[in-house]
């Protein structure tokens, strides 16, 4: 099994208990059994570091897509205010 921290979380942060489990039970069984074993729970292992990873950044994507979104509407209403008052400017000039 891989043990390479990748960011600031430990790795067994990243790792469901479930798969913890499953890695100490590994330990404990013969190693001929383990040696066929170990590959596919490094494989699961990794599947799920990776979907951890992939569900940050979407995470990550949607909360600057929402901070983008306040900005553009900020944005907007404050186009609109100053639209209505050239507006209303232009009005009491033409009269």
């Amino acid at each position: 099994m891989s043990t390479t921290p990748e960011s600031s979380v430990s790795v067994t942060e990243q790792i469901p208990a479930d798969l913890q489990k499953m890695a100490v039970a590994l330990s404990t069984i013969p190693d001929q059994y383990a040696v066929q074993v170990a590959p596919l729970l490094d494989a699961v292992i990794e599947s799920t570091k990776r979907r951890r990873r992939i569900l940050s950044l979407v995470q990550d994507a949607l909360s600057q897509l929402r901070l983008d979104m306040k900005y553009l509407m900020f944005d907007l209403e404050a186009t609109r205010r100053e639209r209505e008052e050239y507006r209303l400017k232009l009005e009491e000039f033409e009269s």
